[in-house]
């Protein structure tokens, strides 16, 4: 019977690595470096995807016999593409830019054979719909929680659900950075279970 490939996660975030923990899988983790500015008129969707893909396949090399994980994120808000706010002022106009509106999340997976040399990639959407919410609540809630290495600026599996009128999505793991359901699937295809 073949072994199964090892599993890499092509990325350094906490977040990220608690949620594949959550299958209970074997995994190791790597920090792809690769430039991250978006092409001029690329679509959200198309954005992920590539960042996503481009984080696993570049890992390729120095991991010949893995299946490594690659994802992506950002939000938008009016049209915007918004990534992650790295401080506390970025991260208020960002959360008073979605008061009161819905703002999609575009979750970019990449599933990468380094031994096929062969990509699947996809992109998860999730919808979160703000309440409307005051200056005094945007700041309390920052100094709370200070989510400044999240896109859109909160974080939903802690004092973020708060901020929240309404969550709309497939897979809620998708809005805290890896779309686990579609994940598995795509796992699964390789001969990857964690129920057996």
């Amino acid at each position: 019977m073949m072994s199964s490939p090892e599993l890499l996660l092509a990325s350094t975030s906490v977040y990220r690595r608690a949620l594949l923990e959550k299958t209970g899988l074997k995994f190791t983790c790597a920090s792809p470096d690769i430039d991250e500015t978006p092409v001029p008129g690329e679509t959200p969707a198309a954005l992920v995807q590539r960042l996503a893909q481009s984080k696993a396949s570049t890992l390729a090399e120095a991991y010949p016999h893995h299946l490594i994980i690659g994802s992506d994120q950002v939000c938008v808000i009016d049209g915007d593409i918004t990534g992650k706010p790295h401080a506390f002022d970025n991260a208020f106009r960002q959360l008073r830019a979605a008061s009161g509106k819905t703002v999609t999340f575009y979750t970019g997976l990449s599933l990468y054979s380094s031994d096929a040399k062969k990509a699947q990639t996809l992109c998860e959407t999730f919808d979160v719909t703000f309440r409307p919410l005051t200056d005094e609540e945007i700041t309390g809630y920052l100094h709370r929680e200070e989510p400044y290495d999240c896109a859109g600026s909160f974080k939903c599996e802690g004092l973020g659900i708060t901020l929240f009128d309404s969550l709309t999505g497939r897979d809620p793991n998708t809005l805290i950075g890896l779309p686990l359901i579609a994940l598995l699937s795509l796992l699964r295809g390789h001969g990857i279970n964690p129920l057996l």
